[in-house]
């Protein structure tokens, strides 16, 4: 990941997500393929799983153990068709924090102020706001129930609008992150 991200929300630093991040990026390879831990900015991760296009991931940032489910998109469209980062779905969870299944999506590009940008999954379409290049659902009382329908279905979809005014939808596979987020409960308690 080429960008420092400095954004806030909910009481923590995102960086810390996006230093484990970019451990789980570094991370060598060894033969056997799976990632042994690696450190990059403070941060340490290891792949702890993966379940068909997701990783379940365990780290430390801040001082504190965190858990992560991650993926990338199954296919990216823009209007105009523009070059950007890549962009992640993350499903968290921070013990110490008490917060657990935090969703949120890094696009890729910086985000128009003030535009919406919603999140497609079960039928459901939740509102998001945005914080730089990331975002997370504006009402976090609908956070389980995004959750829930993430694990009951076949993918979700992110739209938004970068601050050039470029128009992005990015389709996600939901095949594993049940057991993704199963792996992390499971490795991620106190």
């Amino acid at each position: 990941m080429s960008r420092v991200l400095i954004a806030l929300t909910t009481g923590v630093a995102l960086f810390g997500i996006a230093g484990l991040l970019q451990a789980a990026q570094a991370a060598p390879k060894p033969a056997d393929g799976k990632s042994v831990p690696a450190a990059v900015g403070g941060a340490e991760t290891t792949l702890i799983g993966q379940f068909g296009t997701w990783g379940a991931y365990v780290g430390k940032a801040h001082g504190g153990k965190v858990c992560f489910a991650l993926a990338k998109p199954a296919s990216s469209k823009s209007n105009p068709s523009r070059p950007r980062e890549p962009a992640y779905a993350f499903v968290s969870t921070r013990p110490a924090e008490k917060v657990i299944n935090e969703v949120f999506v890094m696009i890729g590009y910086t985000l128009k102020q003030g535009s919406p940008s919603t999140l497609e999954v079960g039928g459901g379409t939740y509102a998001m706001f945005a914080q730089g290049d990331a975002i997370w659902i504006q009402n976090a009382a609908e956070e389980r129930r995004m959750v829930e329908a993430m694990r009951r279905s076949s993918n979700f979809v992110v739209k938004g609008t970068s601050a050039k005014g470029v128009e992005t939808t990015d389709t996600f596979s939901l095949k594993g992150l049940a057991q993704a987020l199963d792996k992390i409960a499971q490795d991620c308690r106190r």
